[in-house]
């Protein structure tokens, strides 16, 4: 079965350490398709008819005699008992999976659920279960047709024990794994990988491959504006990179992976005045525009996750700051691996590509939860804590927009009930430039 790390080694360069740019829209067409449960449950059918072709082929080359020492007269018993109660194991465990799905979207966010759904464990253990069934099934129809003689069934026998073998081994793990699939912990973990995953791939190409955009005005030329309505979810640099070439432009991009845009929002200007339809069009298609936001090439969307169930745990419904807190630790985790980049390798010097901000990134992590947690002192007092280590670890990066953010948290604290007592050691934890190094207890 192909996993997922065959498409992220094969899309995203070919060899561990290659610096990871944005992947074609093939790639990631190619990507999400090999996310689909159906795709490894089609491998086991394959298995079944080449398992019922090699029968076919090899039984004139092995002796009659091996069919009585193999058992092989017992093949239609076990495909029949593999048939059976496959078909019942993945109905319950299919059952399982969607109740863990449903946990996750009511106790953390819907959004995460998507990181659930596409979890390998999950899908190869589905996959097994029902593609067992499919090669069970096919070996049945197979056999009662007479497809092969004695000697062929010994070739069905030995690939029905691999496939038996394969079962035993997805039991376990499904075993394990059921211990902490769907729960919070679980899922917070999944989420936290993901955005910086996401943030260490794009703090290796800061830019995507190609060059800063300039602080200055782009020069004058044409601006491409979107057709479709949604998020930026791909952006093929490499495809970009060669409608620059051909038309002997510069590309300057507006939006970045994550960004919302709408019909005739302007999504790249391009220094050419004179660009006809068709060329306009074939530079847009270098952008993907989907429904949703992914978790892939955005790195500001994990953290929104993040903050999403914190701010959920510190309704009144829920009542959890213990989580929010939690997150507080994940977000931290998450931006001290932040290390501004000098040396990136420009591969596509036509393109020019914004930035990502920190005062973006610190918005989306701490804002929410300032404001959902102004009554609840303890995670005032640990927000001000992870901004005063995030200014500690890289002033000149973190400083302003943690600064900012720790005022803008004292501010709505102030407006809460809380007690003088409380707000005096509220503010002591806040980020002292002239001293900045608390311990985040």
């Amino acid at each position: 079965m192909i996993g997922h790390d065959a498409i992220d080694w094969w899309a995203f360069g070919g060899h561990e350490g290659s610096e990871q740019v944005m992947i074609s829209r093939y790639a990631l067409f190619l990507r999400e398709f090999l996310k689909k449960v159906w795709v490894r449950v089609v491998s086991f059918a394959i298995l079944a008819v080449l398992a019922a072709v090699l029968a076919r082929l090899l039984s004139p080359y092995l002796p009659p005699e091996l069919a009585l020492q193999t058992g092989s007269e017992a093949v239609s018993q076990l495909l029949g008992i593999l048939t059976s109660s496959m078909l019942a194991v993945t109905t319950f465990s299919l059952s399982i999976a969607v109740s863990a799905f449903a946990a996750a979207a009511g106790s953390a966010t819907p959004r995460a659920t998507v990181l659930l759904q596409q979890d390998r464990t999950t899908q190869n253990v589905l996959a097994t279960f029902l593609g067992a069934f499919l090669f069970g099934l096919v070996g049945l129809v197979a056999l009662h047709a007479e497809f092969y003689d004695a000697s062929g069934k010994v070739v069905v026998f030995l690939f029905t024990i691999v496939v038996i073998g394969l079962v035993v081994v997805a039991l376990i793990r499904w075993i394990g794994h059921l211990m902490q699939f769907g729960r919070m912990g679980d899922t917070l973990d999944r989420v936290e990988r993901a955005a910086s995953d996401a943030l260490m791939r794009r703090l290796e190409n800061p830019f995507l491959g190609g060059r800063p955009l300039p602080n200055a005005p782009p020069p004058q030329g044409t601006c491409i504006a979107a057709e479709d309505t949604g998020y930026i979810q791909n952006i093929d640099m490499k495809a970009l990179q060669s409608c620059a070439e051909s038309l002997e432009v510069e590309v300057f991009l507006r939006c970045l992976p994550g960004n919302f845009v709408t019909s005739g929002r302007p999504l790249l200007g391009a220094t050419a005045i004179d660009l006809d339809d068709e060329q306009m069009q074939k530079l847009r298609r270098a952008i993907t525009i989907g429904s949703r936001r992914t978790f892939e090439d955005d790195p500001r969307f994990g953290l929104i996750v993040l903050t999403e169930i914190a701010s959920r745990a510190l309704s009144p419904a829920v009542n959890d700051p213990g989580t929010a807190i939690d997150i507080l630790g994940r977000h931290a985790r998450i931006l001290l691996r932040w290390r501004t980049r000098e040396d990136a390798e420009v591969r596509f010097d036509r393109v020019h590509v914004p930035p990502i901000l920190v005062q973006d990134m610190v918005k989306d992590a701490f804002r929410p939860i300032a404001r959902d947690g102004a009554a609840f002192l303890e995670v005032q007092v640990r927000l001000q804590k992870v901004l005063s280590a995030l200014c500690g670890a890289a002033p000149d990066l973190f400083a302003p927009a943690c600064t900012e953010m720790s005022q803008e948290a004292i501010a709505r604290a102030n407006a809460a009930p809380l007690i003088s007592a409380e707000l005096v050691a509220l503010r002591s934890a806040a980020p002292d430039l002239h001293n900045i190094d608390p311990p985040l207890t």
